[in-house]
């Protein structure tokens, strides 16, 4: 059924849009809409919070936590998205991995332009370590843009000299404002969702003016990856996007990083929102838990071992 389920989800994100560039209300009301669809489990639940000054949606299990923390970061291109669009992923990974998670509202642009993002999800992060949470029990989990500040957000706290969290799952991760990638023109057309066009109208307002050539906005053309946690990367042969997530691997793979590049055949962008319409969609997100569970496990173990 897995091919039937491909083409009937592909269908479906191709239905016409309106002509021309549309408003940044228009884009927000229209990602909302279509992530409403999407199915959160039933074993989680949800409350308001906030974290480095920024609200956020702390995501538990039912039957109660075990030990680690997911710092979610919602996509939505730095412009659009929210932690209740993003409900669907953080649910499943929290009901798949027992961990508790807070999905960050970080600040969008065009109001909030670069640094912004990157700038409230450290806030976030060095918050957690101010609670006393252990980074050895953290990870970060992100997708679309926030898979890209998967690894800003690492660069960034690697820079302020503070601890690194146990592991990253990047979910489609945008990773490169320079759009190089050869999959920006290869896969036009075979992307449901993007075309370069509509990336570079929302990457515009994020950018507002800076240069695209630095680590925190290309961090698969210009980042050094050197002491990063394990990361697991997720994304399909159907994007646009999928050169960002090869050559991050590769710039992680030359420093040593452990790196696993997860890549799904015929799938579209966060195909893993997906889960319990697109078999491959609960199958990436059994991946991503079984990843996060062990990373966060053998860290923890060895944390304790050293003391």
């Amino acid at each position: 059924m897995s091919k039937a389920q491909r083409a009937e989800i592909d269908a479906m994100l191709r239905q016409p849009q309106p002509e021309g560039p549309r408003s940044v209300e228009e884009i927000r009301a229209g990602f909302r809409a279509l992530m409403a669809q999407m199915i959160v489990p039933d074993a989680i639940r949800t409350t308001q919070t906030t974290l480095g000054n920024r609200p956020a949606l702390h995501v538990e299990p039912d039957n109660g936590p075990h030990v680690g923390t997911i710092l979610y970061f919602h996509g939505g291109g730095w412009v659009f998205g929210s932690p209740e669009t993003a409900l669907s992923l953080t649910g499943h990974l929290v009901a798949k991995t027992r961990f508790g998670a807070h999905s960050l509202d970080y600040r969008l642009a065009p109001e909030h332009p670069f640094p912004a993002a990157v700038e409230d999800t450290l806030s976030a992060y060095r918050a957690l370590l101010d609670s006393g949470t252990d980074p050895s029990t953290i990870a970060f989990a992100g997708d679309s843009a926030g898979g890209g500040l998967t690894i800003t957000t690492c660069l960034a706290a690697r820079d302020a000299g503070l601890p690194l969290p146990a592991a990253i799952v990047a979910f489609s991760p945008g990773l490169d404002a320079t759009r190089t990638g050869e999959s920006m023109d290869t896969k036009e057309g075979i992307d449901p969702i993007f075309t370069r066009k509509a990336l570079e109208h929302t990457g515009a307002m994020y950018l507002a003016g800076a240069d695209p050539h630095q680590p925190l906005l290309s961090p698969a053309v210009h980042a050094d990856l050197t002491g990063f946690p394990p990361m697991l990367i997720q994304v399909g042969t159907n994007e646009i996007l999928l050169d960002d997530s090869t050559r991050l691997a590769a710039r992680a793979r030359s420093v040593g990083v452990d790196v696993i590049l997860d890549i799904t055949a015929d799938v579209p962008h966060v195909f893993q929102a997906f889960a319990g319409v697109l078999d491959e969609a609960d199958e990436a997100l059994d991946r991503a838990a079984l990843f996060l569970s062990q990373r966060i496990r053998a860290a923890g173990t060895a944390h304790t071992s050293a003391e």
